[in-house]
């Protein structure tokens, strides 16, 4: 186990350096200065070439990758060009926002595809069954930001019944601001979850079919194990284990639709941080932003493939 997860580990850094690597030169071939952006009114070429020092932007491309890997394994993340702070504490002050909103829609969407998918496939063919197919295949073509802006007009504007921006009411306390929070919440909240969980609950509900059809579940019943304990005690804990993994794989799609969902209601996390970021050409916050998302989907992704092993052995074969 232990040379099976320092391998998972290994490519787990890998893959944040070529992230890293990717982000680093992508930013720098958008178009525009970004010394025009830091400071408001005009700049003489004097200090536009004083400002392009100062970041070390008139050096070539492969000195300020090896300095800001110099400084990104320091833990140093930069200075946002636009709002001269470091851009570990502005991410850090709006990183807390996007995990709980894609951290609320990864636990719901288990929490409702489990019963879903195993109610799909205990009920085969019938009306139910069909419905959930249905779902899932139209939650599959759906995209993020259009249900957003679709419940976001509807719920929120002609209806009025969520905030259409914003994570919290100001000067609120206690109770009332946990209130807020969830008001907020839950629209961005169920955008990403219709996306969500009608393709895990249509891969829990195929993996179901294929566990029943096994002669060990068919014995199971023969000894005159009750069909619901049969279902949910042998058919579930082996035809779970696929769907986990496709949900372990899914935090990217679920992170970046956070990052969509963000920016189409105003919400102060990460994905609304970029946004702003990308308009200003803030290369230190972008390249600084997009690096914790992709340690996050990352380390998610090692968090799944331990816990499948742990789960199935065989899997380190």
């Amino acid at each position: 186990m232990v040379e099976f997860t320092v391998r998972r580990a290994l490519r787990a850094v890998l893959t944040i350096w070529i992230a890293v690597t990717v982000t680093f030169f992508l930013l720098r071939l958008l178009p525009g200065d970004p010394t025009l952006l830091v400071v408001e009114g005009d700049m003489t070429p004097e200090m536009q070439q004083a400002l392009r020092e100062q970041y070390g932007l008139d050096k070539p491309m492969l000195t300020q990758y090896w300095l800001y890997l110099t400084e990104l394994v320091q833990g140093n993340l930069g200075t946002s060009f636009r709002q001269l702070q470091p851009v570990g504490d502005i991410i850090v002050a709006r990183l807390p926002w996007t995990l709980t909103l894609a951290g609320s829609a990864f636990v719901l969407t288990v929490l409702l595809g489990i019963p879903l998918g195993v109610y799909a496939a205990a009920h085969h063919g019938r009306r139910v069954d069909r419905v959930v197919q249905m779902f899932g295949i139209t939650g599959h073509a759906l995209f993020v930001p259009s249900i957003a802006i679709l419940l976001l007009v509807v719920a929120g504007s002609w209806l009025g019944w969520f905030p259409i921006g914003g994570a919290i009411d100001p000067d609120t306390r206690g109770l009332a601001a946990y209130l807020s929070l969830f008001h907020h919440l839950a629209l961005p909240l169920v955008s990403l979850v219709i996306v969500q969980l009608g393709p895990y609950a249509l891969t829990l509900r195929t993996n179901m079919l294929e566990v029943l059809g096994e002669d060990y579940i068919k014995s199971a019943r023969g000894r005159g194990l009750s069909s619901r304990r049969t279902l949910w005690k042998h058919a579930l804990r082996n035809a779970i284990l696929p769907a986990l993994t496709l949900m372990g794989l899914q935090v990217g799609t679920l992170v970046g639709g956070a990052v969509l969902t963000e920016t189409v209601f105003a919400y102060p996390g990460v994905g609304r941080l970029i946004f702003e970021a990308v308009g200003q050409l803030d290369y230190p916050l972008l390249q600084g932003a997009f690096i914790m998302l992709a340690i996050t989907v990352v380390v998610a992704n090692l968090i799944t493939d331990v816990v499948s092993m742990l789960l199935n052995p065989r899997i380190r074969a």
